[in-house]
């Protein structure tokens, strides 16, 4: 159960969306996470009264086309599965959205099955047995 949250700067509803398809997309076919699990948070910052930071660090050249991506998710991952998951979120970000690689921007924020409530006031992963939880 990843929790997305994309940031992009003048980007626009269509850009949006088409960023938060391109990551659920990825997170599905490299994680294997269920298709209905999807819970983004899409912000478009004008640059006026919200904007985004940006820099050329580590050699790679970023520009106003910049889209920061956080994914929060339950630990154990292999690494392997992550570097898949991070080409294919660029990959699939300029084939829907039209924005370079180089300004994706991925950041993974891994935690416990007891810090995720789903509603209701439960931790849903944290019950024995996973009771309640589909897929688990």
């Amino acid at each position: 159960m990843p929790f997305v949250r994309i940031d992009a700067l003048g980007a626009g509803p269509e850009r949006l969306d088409a960023l938060g398809r391109a990551v659920h997309e990825a997170l599905v076919e490299t994680i294997g996470i269920p298709p209905d699990d999807h819970f983004q948070v899409l912000t478009d910052h004008d640059g006026v009264n919200g904007t985004l930071r940006y820099g050329g660090y580590l050699g790679v050249r970023r520009d106003e086309g910049i889209v920061y991506v956080a994914i929060t998710l339950r630990a154990g991952r292999s690494e392997e599965r992550k570097r898949a998951l991070y080409r294919r979120i660029a990959e699939l970000a300029h084939a829907y959205a039209g924005t370079e690689p180089r300004n994706v921007f991925v950041v993974l924020t891994e935690n416990a099955s007891v810090d995720w409530s789903l509603g209701e006031g439960v931790a849903q992963y944290a019950l024995p047995d996973g009771e309640g939880v589909p897929g688990r």
